[in-house]
């Protein structure tokens, strides 16, 4: 046997360097390095240029969330406009292509100061009102009148973190998971109700939810929507009034047994989507009954208004018990979010329910056909409404929701070309008039009711917004735009307005107080489906008005009298001050679209909700598009 130190290696090793022999610089490592030079040089001619290339804002897909991390998120990618061109007028040639636009850097100061009058508002309520509901912002005291659940916290919990308060943020959380959603008991009435606390409570948990990831807002959600649901314990299938939380027992409220329409359809976005996200899979059944409850009156064979003129409008009031409707066709108070919910539901469900899409259509159609009116004088388009028939042309300011709306409806649906230019057309002129009611009074704030005059054009149908339309057609559609369309100027008070202000106060009950958030949203989504910047300045001289005039020590009250200066306060901050008002003016000054109207739906207190994404296993299974 040969000894163990005569053995020959296999590899030959310097002793002393334990290094390769020089010779290694020519031999089989070299060819190894060659090669994986060439692999490289490939690689990067190859896939070079799709490494290097910036993020696609529309394949964008945000990082994952991982929960109790938001103070160290990313900020979302940029979303390029996509522009509204203004029907009738010639596109631009390719010739006419602008160059990139800079960002102004007064947008970012201006978004910054609207951050910090919502710090000031929330700041004052959480030092000076919480728990209670409202700031009462003349006094500096709280108040309950929405359950006595703190609904200013709720309700502002997603502009808290649109705005990045982070701390705010995990403050008012650890609230929310201590919640109860019974009514004290110093209540004097422990009935909340169904349509305030959907929209407002529910609503804001799902938003921030969808936005932060935190779990606990998902599960109070379905909590509180569990607690609210016997609602629907009614005949017809309408959500009753009022449910006492702690028991389920339901009342009716001071509309007796009627139902307003604004009522029985604004909460299909809020419980679809909870549905949505607590269960996609089981629950796409539930999704489909959520959305279709209240559809159940068929305009098409249900017992309508005694004129067929008006059988196509949605009616402000439905008997509880029958479904049998008013006389009485409207889209401000009691019925404006209803029109709202026909479109966003179907933008909400990834448009996979053509139904909620043709009622809305066939709804605001008929509203540009019979409600529309145009005044003698200043051309302003106004939208009314009709009792018994007969139209009252009062502007309400709730109902300068439906510009917005109609701009909503251009942007997103696919509309005849007639259809398109008379949607585009009233979104641009029924925004005029109510930025006239604005730029019209002493304080730069529009008054909550108007009467309009309409003067020679009284009688017959002459004031109809589309008789005149159809007249500029028929000479030639002139440069100067639409009937009721273009520049608008300042009116002193008087006839020459056009209107006289017929409400200056506001009333007690929450569904017809003025709310500066109608006219806002309008012009937010004017701007973001336009890309025309007269939009954002008409914001921006509405937010300087208000810091102006309704600004306090504890933080902003609503005003008595919009032609009175100095104002006259009321002792009231409502809730949607800081979740309508204040979020959207941010994002119509921040550059960024951080909300693309193609990937969330606000409901009707502002609230963003994320549109569904269908996978096709579940289009198949559950049979989406839904028939009904």
């Amino acid at each position: 046997m040969l000894s163990t130190t005569s053995r020959r290696p296999r590899i030959w090793v310097d002793p002393e360097s334990a290094a390769p022999p020089p010779r290694f610089v020519v031999g089989r490592p070299l060819l190894r390095w060659i090669v994986w030079v060439v692999f490289v040089v490939i690689f990067a001619f190859l896939f070079g240029p799709f490494l290097l290339r910036s993020v696609d804002p529309e394949y964008y897909i945000s990082p994952p969330y991982f929960p109790g991390h938001h103070k160290y998120r990313p900020p979302p990618p940029p979303h390029a406009h996509q522009p509204w061109i203004h029907a009738g007028l010639p596109p631009k040639s390719p010739s006419d292509t602008e160059p990139p636009i800079l960002h102004d850097p007064k947008w970012a100061i201006r978004a910054a100061k609207v951050r910090d009058a919502f710090v000031h508002a929330y700041e004052g309520y959480r030092l000076y009102a919480l728990p209670k509901d409202e700031l009462e912002p003349v006094t500096g005291k709280g108040t309950d009148n929405f359950n006595g659940w703190g609904v200013t916290l709720f309700d502002a919990l997603d502009t808290i973190w649109i705005m990045g308060l982070n701390d705010t943020f995990s403050d008012a959380l650890e609230v929310i998971a201590r919640s109860t959603f019974i009514s004290p008991a110093s209540s004097y009435d422990h009935f909340a109700p169904f349509f305030e606390t959907v929209i407002r409570y529910l609503g804001g948990m799902l938003s921030a939810y969808a936005l932060s990831g935190e779990t606990i807002l998902l599960t109070r959600a379905n909590d509180l929507a569990t607690l609210l649901l016997p609602a629907f314990n009614t005949t017809s299938g309408f959500p009753m009034y009022a449910v006492d939380t702690s028991n389920g027992q339901t009342r009716p409220g001071w509309n007796g047994q009627n139902v307003l329409w604004a009522e029985a359809l604004s909460n299909q976005l809020e419980l679809t989507c909870r549905v949505f996200r607590k269960d996609r899979a089981h629950n796409a059944p539930d999704v489909r009954a959520a959305a279709w409850r209240h559809l159940s009156v068929n305009v098409e064979h249900g017992d309508w208004a005694p004129c067929q003129q008006y059988a196509l409008l949605n009616p402000v009031k439905i008997w509880l018990m029958t479904s049998i409707p008013a006389d009485h066709f409207s889209v401000g108070a009691y019925a404006d979010s209803a029109h709202e919910y026909l479109l966003k539901q179907w933008l909400l469900t990834n448009q996979s329910e053509p139904q909620t899409r043709d009622s809305y259509l066939r709804s605001m159609n008929a509203v540009i056909q019979n409600l529309l009116y145009l005044t003698p004088e200043r051309n302003l388009l106004y939208v009314t409404d009709t009792y018994n028939s007969i139209p009252t042309h009062t502007l309400e300011h709730l109902s300068c929701f439906l510009p917005g709306l109609l701009a909503l409806g251009v942007h997103t649906l696919d509309l005849s070309t007639k259809e398109r230019e008379l949607h585009s057309w009233a979104a641009e002129g029924l925004a005029r008039t109510c930025w006239a009611t604005y730029l019209d009074s002493e304080t730069g704030l529009g008054p909550d009711e108007v009467q309009m005059l309409p003067g020679k054009w009284s009688n017959d149908g002459k004031g109809l917004w589309v008789e005149h339309v159809k007249e500029w057609e028929r000479n030639g559609r002139s440069r100067e735009g639409p009937p009721g369309t273009g520049k608008v100027e300042r009116a002193e008070k008087g006839k020459e307005r056009d209107y006289e202000a017929k409400k200056k106060s506001f009333l007690l009950r929450p569904e017809v107080e003025e709310d500066w958030s109608q006219t806002i949203e309008s012009f937010y989504i004017l701007w973001r489906t336009t890309g025309e910047e007269v939009w954002r300045e008409r914001g921006w001289s509405v937010f300087e008005a208000i810091e102006k005039h309704a600004r306090t020590e504890f933080g902003y009250a609503s005003i008595i009298d919009v032609d009175q200066v100095p104002v006259n306060h009321k002792n009231e901050m409502p809730s949607y001050f800081l979740a309508e008002t204040l979020k959207y003016l941010y994002l119509m000054f921040i550059d960024d679209d951080v909300l693309p109207l193609n990937e969330w739906v606000f409901n009707t207190e502002a609230h963003p909700l994320p549109i569904f994404k269908w996978r096709k296993w579940e289009k198949e299974k559950y049979g989406i598009p839904l028939i009904v």
